[in-house]
């Protein structure tokens, strides 16, 4: 057995927080704060509550439509404020591209702070990588710490080692899950907790190799929009990194998931990373419902797809499907740009917050 260890595109962990310290709570992509206000509250309460953070709110995190130089002005302010500790993004989007030009990125390198989001925050999440900074896939006020009922378990476990800690972290495999959220649109919802299913745990993929390497990735439909619009860097830039890759609630189609990669693989990008790390694709939603059979079938497509595309351009990689990152109930944390550790002899992974 060989293991492959890289030193490339390693990245700066920021200090961390502690109880009592002031956090920035931001929506630099959708401001859904004024639109489910219920919810959101619920998640500053058990900011405050249960990690004993103290959540500090800017002049665009309530705001429903504000403009992408506003936002970028309170992500920018909030970095530079030494009294804040952590950034959290309150929930995606789909246009935090659109903020990424007017961030100060002097301010930004020269103030590093931990930052939680996921989704269409792989797009600052990415931007803080080529500052080389580490920041934190994953965390949602409204979707997470928001959650109906309660804080699901494994959520709660990963977010606060995030936070706090800066140790190794095994990413275990739940046994439940659920991508069938409440509807926010109605506050009852709000207390009782998520329909939970079965899961099918990980689904390990290529040889015994041991891989370490910095995180790089995200959502793949945010992805996508970075190559298309010049926003990734060089190959040679996420050579060693180990891919992490989620889809979000518009459920893409195997064949939109191949036809992104493949491009990945035709750039000569995907042959650089030697391992992948799949969440569990979201395979539902209000607007395309499906039953356990539909959700089976879709998910089994997507991996297939992957490694359809890995086959063709990296076959020497290692692939894990089914972690619970991303757009998925429970959610843990990784570090983005941080380190992972994937052992499929032992079949452990684990990531340094």
């Amino acid at each position: 057995m060989s293991d492959v260890t890289s030193s490339a595109a390693l990245r700066r962990y920021p200090a961390k927080p502690r109880p009592g310290d002031r956090v920035a709570v931001l929506s630099p992509s959708a401001g859904l704060p004024a639109v489910f206000p219920h919810v959101y509250d619920l998640g500053l309460r058990r900011l405050r509550d249960e990690f004993g953070l103290i959540p500090v709110e800017y002049p665009t995190t309530r705001a429903a439509a504000a403009h992408p130089r506003e936002r970028a002005r309170d992500l920018t302010a909030a970095f530079a404020d030494p009294s804040i500790r952590a950034v959290l993004a309150t929930v995606g989007g789909d246009d935090l591209i659109t903020v990424l030009p007017y961030l100060d990125p002097e301010v930004i390198a020269a103030n590093p702070k931990p930052y939680f989001g996921y989704s269409d925050n792989t797009n600052v999440l990415s931007y803080l990588f080529e500052l080389g900074l580490v920041g934190y896939h994953g965390g949602s006020v409204l979707v997470h710490l928001g959650r109906p009922g309660a804080l699901h378990p494994a959520s709660a476990a990963s977010l606060r080692a995030a936070l706090f800690t800066d140790d190794w972290y095994e990413l275990t495999p739940s046994p439940e899950y659920s991508d069938e959220p409440s509807d926010w649109r109605d506050p009852s919802t709000l207390a009782a907790e998520p329909v939970m299913f079965p899961s099918e745990g990980w689904h390990w993929h290529g040889p015994p190799t041991v891989v370490e390497g910095a995180v790089w990735g995200g959502n793949l439909e945010i992805l996508a929009w970075l190559l298309q619009a010049g926003r990734v860097g060089p190959n040679a830039a996420y050579a060693g990194c180990v891919l992490l890759l989620e889809t979000s609630e518009e459920l893409p189609s195997d064949v939109e998931v191949f036809r992104i990669l493949r491009c990945m693989g035709e750039r000569g990008l995907l042959a650089g990373f030697p391992a992948v790390l799949v969440g569990r694709p979201k395979a539902w939603d209000f607007e395309q419902p499906k039953d356990a059979e539909g959700k089976r079938a879709y998910t089994e497509a997507q991996r297939a797809a992957v490694l359809r595309v890995l086959a063709e351009y990296n076959p020497d990689a290692v692939a894990v499907f089914g972690l619970d990152v991303g757009h998925t109930d429970p959610q843990l944390i990784v570090p983005y740009g941080g380190l992972a550790r994937i052992d499929p002899t032992a079949r452990r992974i684990t990531v340094r917050y």
